[in-house]
């Protein structure tokens, strides 16, 4: 059992659209992620997604309307819900993500990858 600190480990990489792993909760990962601009149209078919604002502001866009988060804020994107997201100035995030959670085939990245593949920090 250790505390993280998200500030001291949001300085420990640089990297856009690529989600770190901080620890663990009940078969889920805890991540972070720093980005910016506009990400792919994508689902998650088998599980929710967790989205958590640390620093900066995030528009989540659906296909009917838009959500934009602060710093702060937490917004649960329902699976199967198609979305997208945009920061137009550099967004730090915190993630809360299944082990071996896969997104739909469509959004290919870093971002989308095998939640298991994921680097630590």
């Amino acid at each position: 059992m250790t505390k993280i600190n998200l500030t001291q480990k949001l300085t420990l990489f640089h990297e856009q659209w690529s989600p770190k792993i901080i620890g663990t909760a009940n078969g889920q990962f805890i991540k972070l992620v720093k980005a910016q601009g506009e990400f792919e149209w994508h689902t998650h078919p088998d599980s929710d997604d967790v989205i958590y604002v640390v620093r900066g502001y995030l528009t989540i866009r659906f296909r009917d309307n838009a959500v934009t988060l602060n710093p702060g804020e937490l917004y649960v994107v329902p699976k199967g819900v198609e979305h997208q997201l945009y920061a137009p100035e550099e967004v730090h995030l915190m993630l809360i993500e299944p082990k071996g959670m896969h997104h739909a085939a469509e959004a290919l990245s870093e971002v989308t990858a095998d939640s298991d593949k994921q680097d630590w920090i």
